[in-house]
């Protein structure tokens, strides 16, 4: 799912009127019926209070639509006009004079903090005040109006954006709604994925509203949102006559004193998603625990007893993995700098390998074209510097993987995946039960043999991530986030879309 930037999404309702062709007032109404049908949806009864707030251009028109298709099924709600400007736009305006032929739905008028009616915590609020369009911070009545508006315990929904929320961007300056719930037209707001903005946002849905499919095909952005529909197309599909070697021979490097479980952890993670081989380069201390684990799997034993200090013969591999648990011994700092030089085959770094490149960042420039890396916030930091918020974080990230032609999955609530080409994919999949010990190490393992069986890197990243928080969203309705360990996520993966 694309995610347009503000300016260029505003685009979308005047080609769809032009192309389709439809007046804009009726595609008001199909935007507003499609807001309608989500909130009868989720109202567990029709004997509610509701209070839509509408400001005086097209999102209060929307609002107006919604107030009249609630009353066809004999759902009243209380519509109040905010008056910040002097006149209605014309759609807006057209709803106005629809809605005062339904005499069974009040409309106030507000134009001074004397006007505000009494928000109860039963109440059901409507944001209806301002669109995405909105680009400086609210002032005046309409500050005052959102003030009011937050300063109750009601649910209160946004259509589309919050109002005094920037779509682009990260909000906290002027007063903005607290939306419990956003019900966004076509597509999902940049502003809907920075951390910061979630007392704004809470809970978003997109609802299709039918926008010109040309102008979805073809519109331009950087930005996108993984769902099934993005993965679904990519997934290799297995022929009868396929054999193991048919879907690769992945090498994992991982585990050190005190840290086999990672490598036991990424190692069964790669083979339930699908290669056809694995073998896990190990200390001798960690291969009789993965061989009794994970017969499966096959072994190639370090020198070492306690860490990776040597590096195995790299012929006969299709991907690369290494990190989980590795430790940062002087000894497999070596033989991690020997690795990036030799190996010839994608590769994912994570976990103990990222750490290491820190504290040796000019080794960035001698990844491999199209690594991936898995960082967490933190390991980002140490690689790449300190950043004030978590969009300007994203701009680096985003350089970074341009600069060093690399493959960044920064992982969290939406994991950002940037590619070399400035692209971002943002997740979908996934919850809290997930930040748990060894979730990483778990994907590391996916992502590693979706490299193995000739996924591209991007494939691959992009699979990944959207499978890992599936089975994670899987374990977590089965026992609870609370109760979830890593290992829960493995044996939830399924990759049937």
């Amino acid at each position: 799912m694309k995610i347009p930037d503000i300016k260029t999404s505003r685009s979308a309702d005047s080609y769809t009127i032009e192309h389709e062709p439809i007046s804009s007032v009726d595609l008001m109404e199909r935007a507003a019926t499609q807001i309608y049908f989500w909130l009868v949806k989720n109202l567990k009864s029709k004997e509610v209070s509701i209070k839509i707030f509408c400001g005086m251009g097209n999102n209060g028109g929307d609002g107006l639509v919604l107030a009249r298709l609630l009353a066809s099924n004999d759902i009243y709600a209380q519509v109040y006009i905010v008056h910040v400007i002097e006149s209605f736009s014309h759609d807006c305006g057209l709803n106005y004079e629809r809605l005062k032929e339904i005499p069974e739905v009040p409309m106030y008028d507000i134009f001074s903090a004397e006007d505000f009616p009494k928000i109860s915590d039963d109440d059901i609020v409507v944001d209806a005040l301002f669109g995405s369009g909105l680009s400086r911070p609210l002032e005046g009545l309409a500050a005052e109006m959102v003030n009011h508006i937050n300063d109750n315990q009601a649910v209160r929904i946004a259509i589309d954006i919050a109002s005094g929320l920037n779509g682009d961007s990260i909000g906290g300056q002027g007063a903005i709604v607290r939306a419990d719930y956003t019900v966004s037209m076509q597509f999902p707001k940049m502003a809907f994925l920075y951390p910061e903005n979630e007392p704004f946002v809470g809970k978003w849905e997109v609802l299709d509203i039918k926008i010109h499919p040309d102008y979805i095909e073809n519109v331009e952005t950087v930005n996108f949102y993984t769902n099934a529909d993005v993965v679904r197309p990519l997934l290799h599909k297995r022929g009868k006559h396929s054999h193991k070697g048919t879907f690769g021979h992945a090498l994992l490097i991982a585990g050190s004193t005190g840290k086999t479980g990672a490598a036991m952890l990424a190692s069964e993670s790669c083979l339930r998603s699908g290669v056809g081989l694995l073998t896990a380069h190990l200390p001798k201390s960690a291969m009789l625990p993965l061989q009794v684990y994970l017969p499966e799997a096959m072994i190639s034993v370090d020198k070492s007893n306690d860490c990776f200090s040597q590096l195995p013969d790299l012929q006969g591999y299709d991907a690369v993995g290494v990190g989980p648990g590795l430790g940062n011994a002087k000894e497999t700092a070596n033989a991690l700098k020997h690795l990036i030089q030799e190996v010839k085959v994608p590769m994912v770094l994570d976990a103990d390998a990222l750490n290491i490149i820190s504290e040796n960042k000019t080794w960035l420039s001698f990844l491999p074209a199209r690594t991936v890396i898995t960082p967490h916030p933190k390991e980002f930091e140490r690689l790449f510097g300190k950043t004030d918020n978590s969009q300007q974080r994203l701009e680096l990230q985003r350089e970074m993987s341009q600069k060093h032609n690399i493959i960044i999955v920064l992982k969290g609530a939406n994991t950002a995946i940037t590619f070399p080409s400035g692209r971002c994919f943002f997740n979908s999949t996934g919850n809290p039960g997930m930040a748990t010990a060894g979730s990483g190490d778990v994907l590391t393992g996916i992502i590693l043999s979706l490299m193995a069986q000739h996924y591209t890197p991007e494939e691959a990243a992009v699979i990944g991530v959207y499978m890992h928080g599936r089975a994670g969203d899987k374990a977590a309705a089965q026992l609870g986030q609370e109760v979830m360990i890593a290992s829960d996520i493995t044996k939830s993966l399924d990759f049937k879309l």
